[in-house]
Formats: C-alpha cells, sequence, structure tokens
C-alpha cells in the first residue's frame, strides 16, 4: 500500500475533527479547457473555505497520492496536459510506474476515505452506459459508492447515460439516493429527469443525519441552479449529435464523457462550459454545508 501525502492543513483538520471536502482532479484535466480549469480550481477551494471547511483536492503525481493540493500542484494538474486519467483500477499501475494522474469520481472516493475523508463534492456522477446490455460499460463509480461510507454530493448523472438503469443498479447496491431540495433525479444540464428520488432532505443538517445514521456510502443528488440550466431544445440537439458523435467514431469506456462534454462546450457556444462551472460549484457549496454539519 502506497503512503498518502497528506497536506499539512489537511492531516491538522482531519486531525482536529474539522470538516475537510474531498474534491476531483480529473474536471480540471480533463473536463475544463485551460486557463478556466485553474480559476474554477481556485473558486471551488475558495467556496469550501467560506463555508467553514477545508478542501482536499485529490491527485496522483509522479505515483504518489496527495490529498490536498499547493497552488504549484494545482496549476500542474491544470496545465501538464498529459495527465492520465486514473480510476481506481488505475492506482497501483500508477503508484508502481511512478505516474501522474488525476483521479476521477472512482478513486477519489476511494482515496478520500483512506484519508478519512467523508464528503466529497463533484459534477456528475458515473453510471450505465447506453448499450450496457451488450457493451457491459458501467462505470466504476456505482460499486465504489456501494463499498465506500462517503457521502458524494453530485447533480445527477449525464443525460448520455442509462439513468433508469442506473438508479436500478444504486438501488441493488443499497446505495441511498436523496434529493438535495429535490423530488427528481437531476439530469446533469437539467435539473430534472422523468425519473423520482426516494429520499428528499431540504437542508445539509438532514442530509448530513441520513448519511450518519445510514454508515454506508449515499449520493446526494443538487439540480443545477435554476439561472444555468440549459434550455431544453439545445440540451437534447447536443445530445443527439453527440450521441452520434460517440457512434461515428467509436468511442467507449472512459474516453466517452471527455468527448461528449468537448462536443457540449465546442456546440454551445460556451453555454455547457457555465454550466458545467456552475453545478460544480453549486454542489462543492452543499457539500462543504454537509461536512460542517457533519462535523458537529
Amino acid at each position: 500500500m502506497t503512503t498518502l501525502h497528506i497536506a499539512e492543513e489537511v492531516a491538522a483538520a482531519l486531525a482536529e475533527n474539522r470538516p475537510v471536502v474531498a474534491l476531483e482532479s480529473t474536471i480540471l484535466s480533463h473536463g475544463l479547457p485551460a486557463p478556466r480549469n485553474l480559476a474554477v480550481a481556485a473558486r471551488l477551494e475558495k467556496v469550501v473555505r467560506e463555508a467553514g471547511a477545508v478542501p482536499a483536492t485529490i491527485a496522483v503525481l509522479d505515483g504518489v497520492p496527495h490529498i490536498g493540493l499547493s497552488s504549484a500542484q494545482l496549476d500542474r494538474v491544470c496545465n501538464a496536459g498529459d495527465l492520465l486519467k486514473l480510476s481506481l483500477r488505475d492506482l497501483g499501475a500508477a503508484y508502481a510506474l511512478g505516474k501522474s494522474g488525476a483521479t476521477t469520481v472512482a478513486s477519489t472516493t476511494a482515496l478520500a476515505h483512506e484519508a478519512g475523508i467523508r464528503v466529497f463534492g463533484t459534477g456528475g456522477l458515473g453510471g450505465v452506459h447506453r448499450g450496457a446490455r451488450e457493451t457491459w460499460d458501467v462505470s466504476a463509480d456505482l460499486d465504489v459508492v456501494a463499498t465506500t461510507p462517503v457521502l458524494i454530493v453530485s447533480a445527477g448523472v449525464k443525460s448520455i447515460l442509462d439513468m433508469g438503469a442506473t438508479l436500478e443498479v444504486l438501488e441493488t447496491r443499497s446505495v441511498p439516493v436523496v434529493g438535495y431540495r429535490t423530488s427528481w433525479f437531476p439530469a446533469f444540464y437539467r435539473r430534472e429527469s422523468e425519473f423520482e428520488v426516494p429520499w428528499r432532505v431540504e437542508n445539509a443538517a438532514e442530509a448530513a443525519a441520513v448519511f450518519a445514521a445510514g454508515g454506508r456510502g449515499m449520493l446526494l443528488v443538487n439540480p443545477i441552479p435554476a439561472a444555468y440550466e440549459m434550455d431544453a431544445d439545445l440540451h437534447d440537439r447536443l445530445l443527439a449529435e453527440g450521441l452520434q458523435k460517440l457512434v461515428d467514431e467509436d468511442v467507449r469506456g472512459k474516453d466517452v464523457s471527455p468527448v461528449l462534454l468537448e462536443h457540449f462546450h465546442t456546440a454551445s457556444a460556451g453555454v455547457s462550459l457555465d454550466a458545467n462551472e456552475e453545478l460544480v460549484v453549486s454542489n462543492v457549496q452543499v457539500a462543504a454545508e454537509v461536512a460542517v454539519e457533519l462535523s458537529r
């Protein structure tokens, strides 16, 4: 087992039972273009601090898992251009071979738990891909949230996925899915899908109480702020184009989300970039508030 490098500020907060929020690095290295990614990284950490918690952005640098990054390390993650995308299965190889990479939801969740962090704010959870009956393309995120006692705040899942199948898998794995001030499962760029959530909470204290009482991984779904929700017609057009692009270019597995996001970004004249940033900021804000309640 490789030893975690835990930033001094994060280690002190954990030792004193002060609130800490895990943040992934894949959204910075693979999800947003430079230089916007670095600005978003700084904004996310600021949001966490202003809520009274400590941010812990997670990445693997030169074979070492880092829990909390310095400004220079954040700059490296945002501008290196050659960082690998590391899911949970990739961590051992990256450690042994001295590689650098950004962590996905699955690997960030696992590393956060290993460090003792209980709350993680991200953009969207991975899930069951369309056509999974033939391809078996199911995100590792689902098994990790089912087996790791971390509360994950996300804006649901991207509409490229089979939402119904994703929710069925979460139910089968006994993962609590809780709506944050919503009764409907969010669809990332859209505030609501056609699927209801089984439970709803109205504030961070209720969310923290549900997580503490459950004692297992939990998905808290938080809709994108209404002001940044993507127009339904634009969303549906971009989605149809994106799905066709995946077919035309035979894109599969972990390359699906980056290709789809890039299409949304380039074909929406920046609308999706604003939406992506604001939904992540909103999720991290909620995550920080929940972490503060958990530490009380």
